[in-house]
């Protein structure tokens, strides 16, 4: 079982790789430019919350304006700092680009399909799903995270069987533990 899991979470971290490393270089810097600049927005919402959920939130017509303007604010200072990290990118990215999906939504609702009003918020959605997609790439905290697991998994496997049986019936009785 934790080998599953093991696996599942180093799936989670691990990147689609190009081996170039100055497409390496390119892709981190787009994430903590993108990361770093989207901070300021999580700031101020949070800075004048019942003005944001006023202009913004009743307007597209989400109930709970507050609630969903601290959500989309704290979505942003917590995610976009992760993003630039390379630390959990793709649940940060998610996020985010779930915030700029209901910003494009908002644009289009107050002023049709105009360029200089769906500019930054479409920009900003086609970077987070591309980390979405893509994870980190190479230079980031989730690459070190999923190179760490992978070993440990390889090592685990070259085990012998009676080690790997051992092991894994050690884990057995702290799991009833914890349920018990």
């Amino acid at each position: 079982m934790f080998q599953t899991i093991r696996d599942l979470s180093a799936k989670l971290f691990r990147s689609n790789f190009s081996p170039n490393y100055w497409s390496q270089l390119a892709w981190a810097v787009l994430r903590v430019v993108v990361g770093i600049m989207m901070i300021h927005n999580g700031i101020d919402k949070l800075s004048d919350i019942e003005n944001f959920a006023t202009a913004y939130v009743e307007v597209i017509g989400l109930p709970f304006p507050i609630f969903f303007s601290y959500v989309a604010g704290y979505t942003e200072l917590i995610g976009a700092p992760l993003v630039a990290l390379g630390f959990l990118t793709r649940p940060a990215a998610l996020g985010l680009l779930g915030t700029m999906a209901v910003a494009m939504y908002h644009h289009i609702l107050v002023a049709g399909f105009s360029i200089p009003y769906l500019e930054l918020s479409a920009i900003y959605a086609s970077c987070f799903l591309f980390f979405f997609i893509n994870g980190a790439g190479l230079f980031s905290v989730d690459t070190l995270i999923s190179s760490w697991l992978s070993s440990r998994t390889f090592a685990l496997e070259e085990q012998p069987e009676s080690i790997r049986q051992d092991s894994q019936q050690a884990a057995d009785k702290s799991e009833e533990k914890v349920t018990s």
